[in-house]
């Protein structure tokens, strides 16, 4: 496929998607909007998928919403936000939910502005590796408005209510090192890239059904009440132990490679 604010390549089943409007600082204009949706919606159809790389070229991951480009067209913000039914993601919050709804683990790589929309982008990830000199900011408060990128359902995962409200509401910037100490990275990294490959190759040596199933309860579950959670726990347990792939690894487990060559998922 091809993109004009994105790249994409996939090698050895792992997608790597990166934001590719650097001379812009990867700010998010109206065609990044529709090409990060388009490529989530790709990836949904790659059965080999295992993990997806999300980076950004240039100086940084992301500056945040291009305002300018975005309001030239009132009719085409306006399709953004709109939606259907409520509960339901519009296409701006496609960009972070868009993210959790891939069967497989999402690894962003942050360095630089990870600004606005930018995190609301990372915030739609499984995992965050910044950099200790990332930039990160829930900068919609400085244009008098509020993070509504989908992003709220990744913040009350991650971040205490009180530390998510002072970041929204005053619209501080902080340095990856304090990211991660308030527990909005996942890693800190010199080499977010080198260390998001890492992570993503120990994910592809375990069942993908298994990856997929703890993707999926965890994040169906983490605010759920204690019985559907217990719930989803043993129904995706069952599905997870029918599938040829748990046989895969538990052979795998089990056997000694110097003496029996190890089967592939």
């Amino acid at each position: 496929m091809h993109f004009e604010t994105l790249s994409l390549e996939i090698t050895e089943d792992i997608a790597y998607v990166a934001l590719a409007r650097p001379e812009k600082h990867n700010a998010i204009n109206a065609t990044m909007f529709i090409e990060i949706v388009q490529v989530i919606k790709h990836l949904k159809s790659v059965k080999t998928l295992r993990a997806v790389i999300v980076s950004g070229q240039g100086e940084g991951f992301s500056s945040g919403l291009d305002v300018k480009s975005v309001l030239q067209s009132p009719k085409l913000a306006a399709k953004f936000l709109a939606k259907w039914l409520p509960w339901h993601s519009n296409k701006a919050q496609q960009l972070c939910t868009g993210w959790r709804e891939l069967k497989v683990p999402v690894i962003m790589a942050l360095h630089g502005r990870c600004w606005g929309g930018g995190l609301q982008i990372a915030l739609g990830g499984d995992f965050r590796i910044a950099t200790p000199s990332a930039s990160l900011s829930i900068m919609e408060g400085k244009w008098g408005l509020i993070p509504d990128m989908g992003g709220t359902l990744a913040m009350r995962e991650v971040l205490n209510q009180d530390v998510a409200k002072e970041m929204a509401m005053t619209a501080k910037v902080i340095d990856g090192t304090e990211a991660h100490r308030v527990g909005l990275v996942t890693h800190i990294s010199d080499d977010p890239m080198a260390f998001a490959k890492s992570m993503a190759k120990t994910i592809t040596e375990q069942s993908p059904d298994a990856v997929a199933a703890v993707k999926k309860l965890y994040n169906k579950s983490w605010w759920s009440s204690p019985g559907l959670a217990l719930a989803r726990e043993s129904w995706y347990q069952i599905k997870v132990i029918l599938g040829k792939n748990y046989k895969i690894k538990a052979y795998n487990q089990t056997h000694d490679e110097s003496k029996h060559k190890p089967f592939k998922f």
